[in-house]
């Protein structure tokens, strides 16, 4: 099944010869209109998930759904795949249902609209935007509910279906998909951004045509993820060894009472191309945290992160798909079966980029990162003001960024390069909150030669009722060093109550009752550390201690020892560094803490940490 593009100009594009500068002023055109059609949807959104922080993925794509420019591909070509409709000029698509297009979206929140791009009868192009909406209707407010164990939990369904027939809205279908949100007026203003970014796209590619011609466009296309396959190929057969690398690692719990779960993944070569096989991940979780992963998505992953490491001015694109082979059970939690629940995915898309940095730096331990792109952190918080108004407000967190080759890790970042937070000022003046404290958490960042990220800790004190949900990993797991470096501190969340009264939050929680004075500390966890400790410099060391990154005590972690406010004692360094030098073994080229079985036992005797049911890998009937 496929969609079926309906021309009335049928003539086929050909492929001709264009010359290197005509491909350069191409590329950069469309490299230009995506940066245009965030340019649109930031100016036109509402919500500030999408307006401020950016929680938005643009592309532009070939005639074949392949993304030529973006900043994610592979939600067009899983989307043609299982769309078995007819389109025509003027269409346009929205859905949200992974179920129904092949995780082209991997959970409800996230709105994708698909545009057809055409010239004279011809289909030349794709545009495509999805964005996360504030809610998409579903048992608690931000439509991410913790312990939902099927996707009709988690709000409206919509299947591949045309917003836009022909160019006219479909008013009542628009209507009836609002009627099933709690914040109809964000929705309704973000979906037309999105329609707005994908019309800017697509009027660039016209343009494009009408300069340079149909042909010379689809050929350019073409050349431009040719080259990307070419480049991608040197680096897989430089890069990925016939000999299998395996890694796991493991989501901290499912929010209902078991964890750890694996993931397991083996890599390895085979000619030009590079496999990865999950087989010895952990069955499907009950609850939400299940992550459908597309094959193309994860090949998307793979691209972007590759390049990024080794080669930022490759161009990312889908040109390189064929290279990478990727086998995931069904039925794990990686490709869970329907009707599983799906909106809780962001842990397990977090710790796939940690799996993949591991296996990837395996065989280069010089370019090896630590762990600390393990989850996206999230706080809801709903009710009705003192004016009787509703209500909602969902932000991301920041963590440790890991320690990596060329430095230290960025304090309080997101996962996500090209997110930002949504500044204080916004969120104090739209909501009934008061941020009285936003900082990164001294020494979280796990020692090394380079310092992982610290944490952030964002102190939320809450001026009306309402209640509150949480979103957050790493609070049981280590994010682990690598080449000796140590593990970063993990997540923590408490609940200060106006009478004073304390208690600990898990980290998956929602429907947690909150009063006018209540304060929330939301602590994330800090990067891994990369490298010896004992190697780094004791004069970065005094200047993170001066800067209130690292404190006096946590300066031992590195050998140093600082007296006077921020200033080294050279002598007393020398010596606690010999000293440690001759009382350790080997340094570990993966640092997690300790053994999964330590870690929970542990945790077990830590009264800020609720103590999690066995770890499931253990349990009759799993992996």
């Amino acid at each position: 099944m496929s969609a079926r593009i309906l021309e009335t100009n049928a003539t086929p594009l050909a492929r001709v010869e264009v010359d290197s500068v005509t491909v350069d002023i191409i590329e950069n055109a469309l490299r230009n209109a995506r940066v245009e059609m965030d340019a649109v949807l930031f100016r036109t959104a509402m919500s500030p998930g999408i307006r401020e922080q950016g929680d938005c993925f643009p592309m532009i794509a070939n005639r074949a759904g392949k993304m030529v420019v973006g900043q994610f591909g592979s939600f067009i070509h899983g989307f043609t795949q299982a769309y078995g409709g007819e389109i025509e000029e003027g269409d346009i698509i929205l859905t949200n249902d992974p179920y129904m297009c092949n995780a082209a979206v991997s959970h409800l929140p996230d709105w994708i609209v698909l545009t057809p791009v055409f010239k004279d009868g011809r289909h030349i192009a794709w545009a495509a935007m999805f964005g996360h909406m504030s809610d998409n209707g579903g048992s608690v407010p931000g439509s991410i509910p913790v312990a939902a164990q099927t996707i009709f939990e988690e709000g409206i369904r919509i299947p591949p279906t045309k917003l836009y027939k022909k160019g006219v809205l479909q008013s009542d279908l628009l209507e009836l998909i609002l009627h099933n949100v709690r914040t109809p007026q964000w929705n309704r203003f973000d979906l037309n951004a999105l329609v707005a970014a994908c019309n800017t796209a697509a009027r660039r590619c016209v343009e494009l045509a009408e300069r340079f011609g149909d042909d010379v466009l689809f050929s350019t296309m073409e050349i431009m993820l040719e080259r990307n396959y070419h480049a991608m190929k040197h680096i897989i057969e430089t890069l990925i060894p016939t000999e299998p690398r395996e890694f796991e690692d493991y989501l901290c719990d499912d929010g209902v009472g078991f964890g750890p779960y694996k993931i397991r993944c083996r890599m390895w070569r085979e000619g030009s191309t590079c496999i990865f096989d999950f087989a010895g991940t952990d069955p499907q979780a009950a609850s939400s945290i299940n992550f459908y992963l597309n094959e193309d998505m994860f090949k998307m992953f793979f691209g972007s992160f590759t390049i990024n490491l080794f080669d930022p001015q490759i161009l990312f694109n889908d040109g390189f798909y064929d290279l990478v082979d990727v086998r995931i059970p069904a039925g794990s939690l990686l490709k869970p079966a329907y009707p599983a629940a799906l909106s809780g995915r962001t842990h397990a898309l977090g710790r796939i980029f940690d799996v993949m940095g591991a296996l990837l730096g395996q065989g280069a331990p010089e370019v090896l990162n630590a762990a600390g792109f393990s989850d996206s952190p999230h706080l809801f918080y709903s009710g009705y003001d003192q004016k009787g108004e509703w209500f909602q407000l969902f932000q991301i967190g920041f963590g440790g960024i890991p320690g990596r080759p060329v430095g230290d890790g960025p304090d309080g970042h997101s996962l996500w390069p090209g997110f930002t937070n949504v500044p204080n000022e916004f969120i104090e003046a739209y909501f009934p909150l008061r941020i009285e404290r936003y900082e990164t958490i001294t020494d979280s960042g796990g020692a090394g030669k380079h310092r992982g990220g610290n944490g952030l800790s964002v102190a939320y004190c809450f001026l009306c009722d309402g209640t509150i949900g949480v979103h957050d990993e790493r609070w049981l797991m280590y994010p682990w060093g690598v080449n000796g470096g140590e593990p970063g501190m993990r997540s923590t969340k408490r609940l200060v109550r106006a009478d004073g009264s304390e208690e600990w939050l898990p980290a998956k929680c929602e429907r947690v009752i909150v009063k006018a004075g209540d304060l929330l500390y939301f602590n994330t966890w800090g990067g891994g550390g990369w490298g010896d400790p004992l190697a780094r410099d004791p004069a970065l060391v005094a200047q993170d201690v001066d800067r209130g990154l690292v404190s006096v005590e946590g300066a031992r972690r590195y050998g140093v020892v600082i007296v006077d406010g921020a200033r080294v004692n050279e002598s007393a360094t020398a010596a606690l560094r010999s000293h440690r030098l001759a009382r350790r073994g080997p340094l570990p080229l993966f640092d997690r803490g300790g053994s999964v079985e330590e870690i929970i036992s542990r945790a077990r005797a830590e009264t800020h940490l609720e103590p999690p049911q066995p770890p499931r890998f253990t349990r009759a009937g799993a992996a």
